[in-house]
């Protein structure tokens, strides 16, 4: 409890994924301020990982409820989708307080990471949970937070990154090691449109406005 209330004034010093990536591909970050990051950026993770995102309290019911259903036999697709049943504020739960696992590991996290998720939606508020995102969530190879993608794919601040670009670097979410903005893996090219799109849809949407441009 102690550590969530730090964290809600302060940026988390390093995280347990930070530390696995660090002795691999290294460790490029550079925490930055809400006002320091673009828009475009906060709208793009909204429209690709978390449409809901403003409008429930750290859980999706109906993506759970629909991940939860038997799944029909299809062709596999040789590109995997982004988003799905988990949350903003989950996956900042898990970055931040915990660790990625698979497997048994996955399941034995699951009950931790709800009450972190329960926690910080409390305590912190959704203007601070997106920030943080922004901040701890791995975007490139030994990248992460949106300040070190911006540099390292485009060498701009992440607050000068504009709607293609926020797009491109959200589109390599879930393995941003695997699929890079530059050069532009397969994956990004198809997905990145997707999220332009859905980026222009989600902005008639008063709550996500009001969220995106608060001081």
């Amino acid at each position: 409890m102690a550590y969530v209330l730090i964290t809600k004034f302060i940026e988390p010093p390093i995280t347990i994924t930070q530390i696995t990536n660090a002795f691999g591909l290294g460790l490029k970050r550079d925490y930055v301020s809400w006002e320091e990051m673009s828009y475009n950026i906060k709208l793009a993770v909204i429209a690709s990982e978390d449409q809901a995102f403003t409008d429930h309290s750290g859980f999706d019911w109906d993506a759970i409820e629909k991940s939860l259903r038997p799944k029909k036999k299809k062709k596999k697709s040789k590109i995997p989708l982004g988003g799905g049943a988990s949350t903003i504020t989950q996956q900042v739960a898990k970055n931040v307080f915990l660790w990625q696992g698979s497997g048994f590991d996955r399941y034995l996290r699951k009950i931790p990471e709800f009450y972190f998720t329960f926690l910080i939606e409390q305590v912190w508020g959704k203007k601070r949970i997106l920030e943080v995102y922004l901040n701890v969530i791995e975007t490139g190879p030994g990248c992460f937070g949106v300040e070190a993608a911006a540099q390292h794919y485009f060498n701009k601040s992440a607050k000068n990154l504009s709607r293609a670009e926020a797009a491109m670097i959200v589109a390599g979410f879930p393995n941003p090691k695997k699929f890079t903005a530059v050069p532009m893996s397969r994956r990004v090219s198809w997905r990145y449109p997707q999220i332009l799109h859905e980026m222009n849809n989600l902005e008639g949407d008063d709550d996500i406005s009001a969220l995106l441009k608060s001081k």
